[in-house]
């Protein structure tokens, strides 16, 4: 496999990363496949820091045709998916846009949400379309780079968890800035990554999310392209940050704060750190344990514990919501996807669940709509 290497900074361009830890043999993909184990690919995983940015990073990424053979799914599953993109909506609804080109907008679930405020003109471009019933907007075909040419009138770019995916968000917003006239707005969610590394979500960074792109480095990349940022939210505690910003050439670059280094590198080393007892906990509570052991998440998460070292032998199956993953095989692991509705009539089971910032969630549906007696190993 032809990987695309790092070299420098994504922020600062420099040349001076520091190596902080290897995952050996991580898994390319993080969906679920019929496929044979043994026509999975697997890569070392190696995250790095900038002593100038303190900015995380992957040094060598996937091709993108590895990484999403198939269309980006996440967002489209859950109550707290649809909320996000409900109040994204109505985020969005507020700054009154008059035509919308959304980059990245997969299922057209955002578009679809919007028309409860307005009907207006609006066009996704996404490589891999996978409309959901009801959306109406025109889908194109293909990425967002230099090459791209759109003749229709807009006003407003959207992007909603696009931007942590960006390989290059420096030259991204290079071309934003280049592709936006003066006075037009660019409105974005993105996850909050800070919160996420400070509570140890695996969902963090990885394959997909190559940059720990927190706050400072979204609000300096703005500035240093000539978007004036006008107002951010967070979507509750552990999830989303919405930015609207508006094109700007009078805005001056800014600095970026000092201590990032590191404060950023202690926060990666604390998420090894918890992880490894974490996996030892788990490990010897589920070989001591009588009680059935399953495992939510047929995504990152387990993909993370299992390069943790997760023992998976007394696992009987992953359970996931999604109908799409369901009888499938989690990509890089022996592990088969099962409904968690078959914790209904078992007794006492007890399901490993670390799943993020939707743990709770997750959790509730469970307990009140499945197994009011499920365990939940944390």
């Amino acid at each position: 496999m032809n990987l695309i290497e790092r070299k420098y900074c994504a922020i600062s361009g420099k040349d001076d990363m520091e190596h902080l830890y290897s995952f050996h043999q991580f898994p390319v993909f993080m969906g679920c496949v019929n496929q044979a184990l043994e026509a999975d690919l697997k890569e070392d995983m190696n995250w790095w820091i900038s002593r100038h940015s303190g900015l995380i990073q992957l040094n060598k990424l996937l091709p993108l045709e590895v990484l999403y053979p198939e269309s980006h799914g996440a967002g489209a599953i859950g109550e707290l998916w649809k909320k996000h993109h409900k109040e994204f909506a109505n985020f969005l609804h507020k700054k009154s846009p008059s035509a919308v080109l959304e980059l990245g907008g997969a299922h057209g679930i955002l578009a679809k949400e919007f028309k409860q405020f307005a009907t207006i003109p609006w066009t996704i471009l996404e490589p891999n379309p996978s409309s959901v019933e009801g959306c109406q907007a025109h889908f194109i075909k293909g990425f967002f780079d230099d090459k791209f040419h759109y003749d229709k009138k807009f006003d407003t770019v959207v992007h909603s968890h696009v931007f942590e995916h960006i390989y290059d968000p420096d030259q991204f917003m290079r071309h934003l800035a280049i592709f936006m006239d003066e006075g037009k707005q660019l409105v974005f969610s993105l996850p909050n990554l800070r919160v996420w590394l400070e509570r140890k979500y695996t969902s963090c960074i990885n394959f997909e999310h190559t940059l720990f792109l927190t706050e400072p480095y979204v609000e300096y990349l703005l500035a240093k392209h000539g978007f004036k940022l006008v107002s951010k939210e967070y979507f509750m505690d552990d999830h989303s940050i919405f930015y609207d910003a508006i094109r700007d050439r009078s805005v001056t670059p800014m600095r970026l704060p000092d201590g990032l280094y590191k404060k950023n590198k202690q926060l990666y080393l604390d998420f090894i750190s918890y992880h490894q007892k974490l996996i030892s906990d788990l490990n010897k509570k589920t070989s001591q344990s009588k009680q059935s052991v399953y495992l939510f998440g047929a995504h990152v998460f387990t993909q993370y514990l299992v390069a943790f070292g997760l023992n998976t032998t007394p696992i009987i199956s992953l359970l996931d919501n999604d109908l799409s993953k369901q009888g499938k095989r989690l990509y890089g692991t022996h592990l088969m996807v099962q409904s968690p509705h078959v914790l209904k009539n078992i007794e006492c089971p007890a399901v490993i669940l670390k799943a993020g910032a939707y743990n709770q969630e997750i959790k509730e549906d469970i307990l009140k709509n499945i197994n009011k007696f499920v365990t939940f190993f944390e």
